[in-house]
């Protein structure tokens, strides 16, 4: 496993959207690895392919927080929302991407995803609370949506400028 670098927004690959997975092949499986290892040592509760620079409909989530309590690593190829719930919930997010930038997005409370596991079976589940603002978040990824496109203009653009100056004295050293 490694520790892959994380795309910084404004990057165009970030606003692609991705292609389906065609085969669970052996490199899907070490880009999984690779990603779960990035997004716990970001640390994130998700990661997109698309943010390691992959353009395929993959993303990892853990959004396990207790102390003590044991992770629990999911991997999600191909994953598509099948319903919502009418209540929504709002969540101050975040995103690996976007590296201390935050805003309050409001999202489904509840939603039942379905998606093909590293095995190749298909699988399915309800998720909540964090875990469906975490799912969500990862799927616009993968449609080349960021957290900031639900808010509003100026902050969008203020929030994308500072990146463009983020990146900017990273370049520079």
């Amino acid at each position: 496993m490694s520790i892959r670098p994380i795309l910084i927004h404004p990057d165009p690959r970030l606003k692609k959207r991705c292609a389906p997975v065609a085969e669970i092949t052996p490199e899907i499986g070490k880009l999984a690895e690779d990603m779960l290892e990035t997004m716990y040592d970001a640390p994130g509760v998700g990661l997109a392919a698309p943010q390691v620079g992959v353009l395929q409909r993959l993303f990892v989530m853990d959004c396990v927080k207790e102390e003590g309590a044991e992770p629990r690593p999911m991997v999600l190829i191909n994953p598509e929302i099948v319903r919502t719930s009418d209540e929504t919930n709002t969540y101050e997010e975040g995103c690996l991407s976007i590296p201390e930038q935050y805003g309050e997005v409001t999202r489904p409370e509840r939603v039942v995803m379905r998606w093909m596991g590293l095995d190749g079976k298909p699988q399915e589940e309800e998720f909540d609370g964090l875990w469906a603002t975490c799912a969500q978040h990862e799927l616009d990824h993968l449609n080349g949506k960021l957290f900031i496109d639900h808010l509003g203009a100026i902050k969008r653009n203020m929030i994308t400028r500072k990146m463009a100056k983020l990146k900017r004295e990273k370049a520079r050293g």
